[in-house]
């Protein structure tokens, strides 16, 4: 594993919870339920043992899935989602709890390659992510794995980048797409797709793929992530939301790759 992954990796599974004191360690006396975007998976499980929640559960997917489940009235008491829209159709099923959204995170999508080479600085020009992609649909069985636009924020992002560079007609044909941007990731991992269209946390997560591109900021939608408490959450789901903007917090998200919103 590259270094960097190697020390990220260190940082996300070592942080002892008693290093942050008895008021984060006091959640662990009633369980709280997180629904969490699949993108999150890593980072949010290091931010609960680092705050010593040893009783929140999770539940990772893509965020439409999820959304639609709290609008059916899944117990949850935290959501976090990886785009603007399903945080907005859950508020207008009346789930979430006034006062609390909140834009949590950001993000940059990129475009990634099998591989464990040390991260550099990718490019981040139209005509790099162009020239990757063309090259890889130049073979008949090139697909290129992302999230499904239908109802996937990653895969919507990627369609809305695509399009804005003009390279929708030709990509669209050929996606893989996944029912969230880890099963995506996964694609690429296996060598089953010579490119994916991820986020570029899931990419410095994983250790079996690359970035060898970022789609130019301006080519989509900003890429930012909310997160709301929900109606009936108590007193631990309210002390984990709030761990969640502290600085500590704060200190594992950017080691991981993730910007302010």
């Amino acid at each position: 594993m590259p270094l960097r992954r190697r020390r990220l990796a260190a940082l996300l599974l070592a942080i002892p919870a008693a290093l942050f004191g008895p008021a984060a360690a006091g959640a662990a006396d009633d369980e709280v339920v997180v629904f969490a975007a699949a993108s999150l998976t890593d980072v949010l499980q290091a931010i609960a043992r680092q705050g010593g929640f040893t009783q929140v559960k999770f539940s990772f997917a893509s965020s439409s899935t999820l959304a639609r489940q709290i609008e059916q009235g899944a117990t949850a008491q935290l959501f976090v989602s990886a785009d603007e829209p399903w945080m907005d159709a859950v508020g207008k099923a009346g789930r979430i709890e006034a006062g609390t959204r909140r834009d949590w995170v950001g993000n940059r999508l990129a475009l990634v390659a099998p591989g464990d080479a040390e991260p550099t600085a990718p490019p981040e020009t139209a005509e790099a992510v162009t020239r990757l992609l063309r090259t890889a649909l130049a073979g008949k069985d090139g697909r290129i794995a992302t999230g499904d636009p239908a109802h996937v924020p990653a895969g919507r992002y990627a369609q809305a980048a695509l399009t804005a560079l003009g390279l929708w007609p030709e990509t669209a044909p050929r996606l893989a797409r996944a029912d969230n941007v880890r099963a995506a990731l996964s694609f690429v991992e296996r060598g089953e797709a010579p490119l994916g269209i991820t986020y570029r946390t899931d990419a410095l997560a994983s250790g079996k793929v690359q970035v060898v591109a970022l789609f130019p900021a301006a080519s989509h939608p900003s890429i930012r992530y909310p997160a709301a408490l929900l109606t009936g959450a108590g007193p631990a789901a309210r002390r984990f939301y709030d761990h969640l903007f502290s600085a500590d917090a704060r200190a594992l998200l950017t080691a991981a790759g993730f910007s302010a919103p």
